[in-house]
């Protein structure tokens, strides 16, 4: 007997209207002024800020090292002549 999901004809509430839209977007305004009347000292910062983003770019931007090749494929079948 196939179990089918409970329906619900209440309509959903789309995200920007839940309480965590709203808070979401309470956070965004309020770091937008905030950077806005820091912004000379935030300046500042941005070279150092570029410079900690090097590693983490490096880390996330090459997946971890995690190269991922085949086991059990051989170099002399893996690169046949096309016919």
């Amino acid at each position: 007997m196939p179990h089918s999901p409970p329906r619900s004809d209440a309509p959903t509430t789309p995200f920007w209207k839940s309480r965590n839209g709203v808070v979401l977007m309470l956070l965004a305004i309020a770091l937008f002024y905030l950077a806005r009347e820091h912004y000379g000292h935030i300046s500042q910062l941005l070279p150092y800020l570029i410079l900690l983003l090097c590693p983490l770019m490096h880390l996330f931007g090459h997946h971890h090292g995690g190269h991922r090749h085949q086991h059990g494929e051989s170099d002399s079948t893996r690169h046949e002549p096309r016919e």
